[in-house]
């Protein structure tokens, strides 16, 4: 039974040895190109997300500022509102008074 097996080729032994050690060089090349772009890839990410977080965090600044500006507009509106409250009245006066005005000048004719 044993005389049933060829003899291994110790040459060619050594170049599968030697084939197995490229292959394993090889891989181990792929291993670490593979991690670079991971990094790489990892630190666009980073990048990206810090961004978009930094301008939201600026957006809701704005609209934080936008809204104080708006309340600020409306109660100053109100203060314009209430401060021209008498021009009607007085509106009317100047009329009441240019009528009279005018009557007398009729009377001075």
């Amino acid at each position: 039974g044993a005389s049933s097996i060829p003899a291994i080729d110790p040459g060619a032994l050594q170049d599968v040895v030697a084939l197995a050690g490229q292959v394993a060089a090889q891989v181990d090349e792929l291993l670490r190109n593979v991690h670079c772009g991971l990094q790489a890839l990892t630190a666009l990410s980073v990048g990206c997300i810090q961004t978009y977080r930094d301008g939201v965090e600026s957006l809701g600044e704005a609209a934080d500022l936008s809204i104080r500006a708006m309340y600020a507009l409306v109660a100053r509106c109100e203060e314009l509102d209430r401060a021209m409250q008498p021009v009607p009245a007085l509106a009317k006066r100047i009329r009441d008074m240019k009528g009279t005005l005018e009557r007398l000048e009729g009377l001075c004719k």
